[in-house]
């Protein structure tokens, strides 16, 4: 049986995830190891160094070595005086070492990443982790030229992972900024920083996958992040944080942020945050000094070919709309839970976190169409997308008012359901009360690895909906199931006491 070994080394891996300057190199010399509107206006980065005339994939040694040279001298060294001497660390790397693993504490500390020079005039984009903590006058920029700056902190947003701060210079070798939607998977790339201390390294690899989401890597207090990473086998160590992945014409197209790994150290993944998504962080901190971004209102998740059977969906493709916030954008513009958005601005959308990394380059007051699958026919919604402040936190509640959801079928008040891998009771007084919901059956027992177990259905969770019918009781879900085949998928609507409303799908087992 594998399942328990997989099982364990995904969560190794899932925990490894590490900010790859996070705990940042400490120094004493040497190498030292270490972890890893008028805006619109603005011109971000230079022209690319190498045109397509120039590329010789054929001479795949001399190709590196012109990008190495042209874009190494926008690539900077970032010295943080840190304000504090024990640094936060993400929940995964707690869990990896356990609750108690901290760093030594000390009167102050000292760390290093890297950033990338993005105006002549010497703003330079970085990771947030990189220069988090730092004391007042703490942060230092070395050029490629071993002059040195102080730097002054222009603006950081935690949920990309990215900062900005400036120098005083002029006429600064400038990175030239690409379009990070047209990477594809298999091309070559380098990666230029200062890991471990080491400044001025360049490694190469290739993209491994693009639109990586779900790594944990970043999240605010209420669990929200913006993650849509480029993955690359680029070698990408500590102290690469805040520099530069490039193409082959010399293009900036994400920033280093983060690894996978068991020791802390490069074990094959790397990961940046998208150049466009920078692109639209850098230029509302420097016009604005703060991140203007809009937001849709609305909880969602991917959809794959059980849930895309269910909805009745030809193919899995879209997301889910899982929740909508009351009086948020969505809400307005009339979307509804168990809506499917399949594109936005006609740019198709597959997975949860590539709605999300579109829409944080929009701001509020934007406006965008979303095509939507809805009950089996494709409609249009324009949303005028709102701030993030102006949505109301709270997902709307289960309507109310539907009857008594009491089992007056007499029948036995526990059901089975074998071939799904669980078993159903009636609301309780105190599941109403505290799940403020008036119909639907209580998930009583869930069997480890069974179907209601591998669709994150968990004991507690409430079925209100099944093949979009209410369901008051057991007998009511019986009847359901029965009616379909093996299969089947069926579509559950959901709650659950710490994850709200939300879409299951389940599919009847054959045999």
């Amino acid at each position: 049986m594998f399942r328990k070994p997989v099982i364990a080394a995904l969560v190794l891996i899932t925990a490894g995830i590490v900010l790859g300057a996070l705990i940042m190199s400490n120094f004493s010399g040497g190498v030292d190891l270490g972890f890893a509107d008028s805006g619109r206006s603005l011109k971000l980065g230079g022209p690319p160094p190498i045109t397509k005339a120039q590329l010789d994939l054929g001479n795949l040694s001399g190709n590196f070595i012109e990008v190495a040279k042209a874009v190494t001298p926008s690539v900077v060294f970032i010295r943080v005086t840190s304000k504090d001497g024990e640094r936060s660390m993400p929940r995964d790397f707690f869990h990896f070492f356990g609750p108690d693993f901290k760093v030594p504490e000390a009167p102050r500390s000292q760390g290093a990443g890297s950033g990338v020079i993005i105006t002549p005039d010497g703003y330079i984009a970085t990771n947030n982790h990189v220069i988090e903590n730092a004391e007042k006058d703490g942060i230092e920029v070395t050029l490629f030229d071993k002059s040195s700056h102080k730097a002054k902190l222009i603006g950081t947003d935690p949920l990309t992972d990215l900062a900005v701060v400036k120098i005083d210079a002029e006429d600064l070798p400038v990175a030239a900024l690409g379009n990070s939607d047209n990477v594809q998977v298999g091309e070559w790339v380098l990666a230029i920083g200062n890991p471990l201390g080491l400044t001025s390294t360049v490694t190469a690899g290739i993209i491994s996958a693009v639109g990586r989401g779900n790594l944990r890597v970043i999240r605010d207090a209420d669990g929200y992040a913006i993650e849509d990473f480029i993955q690359t086998d680029a070698a990408i160590n500590p102290g690469n944080s805040g520099g530069a992945l490039v193409n082959m014409k010399g293009e900036v197209i994400g920033i280093n942020t983060a690894i996978a790994t068991t020791n802390a150290r490069y074990q094959g993944y790397g990961f940046a945050v998208p150049v466009n998504l920078l692109k639209t962080v850098s230029r509302d901190l420097i016009t604005e000094g703060e991140v203007r971004r809009g937001y849709i209102g609305v909880r969602i998740s991917s959809v794959d070919q059980t849930m895309a059977s269910a909805l009745g969906l030809p193919k899995a493709e879209g997301v889910l709309v899982q929740g909508v916030l009351d009086d948020g954008a969505g809400a307005v513009a009339g979307l509804r839970e168990g809506d499917v958005i399949l594109s936005i601005n006609d740019k198709e959308v597959n997975a949860a976190n590539e709605l999300q990394s579109y829409v944080a380059t929009q701001h509020p007051g934007d406006n965008v169409t979303l095509k939507i699958f809805r009950e089996g026919r494709t409609i249009e919604k324009v949303v005028t997308l709102k701030a993030r402040d102006e949505e109301s936190r709270a997902v709307r509640a289960v309507d109310r008012g539907r009857g008594d959801a009491e089992d007056k079928t007499g029948e036995s008040k526990l059901l089975k359901l074998e071939n799904l891998g669980m078993s159903v009771r009636p609301l309780s007084a105190e599941d109403k009360r505290s799940l403020e919901v008036d119909k639907g059956v209580v998930v009583s027992d869930v069997k480890q690895f069974g179907e209601a177990f591998n669709r994150n259905i968990r004991t507690n969770d409430v079925i209100l909906e099944a093949d979009r019918q209410e369901v008051s009781s057991p007998s009511d879900l019986k009847k359901i199931i029965e009616a379909r085949k093996p299969g089947d998928s069926i579509l559950l609507r959901m709650k659950s006491p710490d994850r709200g409303t939300y879409f299951a799908a389940i599919q009847i087992p054959e045999g």
